[in-house]
């Protein structure tokens, strides 16, 4: 499996774990109907959610992660 296709899973499971905690938590503790809900929930998901590159460095493909509770970027092995 390439590193390009390792980061492309990681960021959707990522999202997908912070999509769906955060639409049952949604459902529970507000009142909001609709499309507010899966929209709400796409746009903490987005925030909250790692993200994942792949870029070269010194040579050989990497995969970087960032993230909002993580202070700098950090390599993925």
């Amino acid at each position: 499996m390439s590193k390009k296709t390792k980061s492309f899973l990681y960021n959707f499971i990522g999202f997908a774990f912070f999509y769906i905690v955060a639409y049952f938590l949604i459902i529970t503790f507000t009142h909001l109907t609709g499309y507010w809900i899966p929209i709400t929930a796409a746009v903490i998901s987005t925030i909250l959610s790692p993200k994942f590159q792949v870029a070269r460095f010194q040579g050989e493909e990497k995969i970087f992660m960032k993230w909002l509770f993580v202070k700098g970027i950090k390599e993925v092995k």
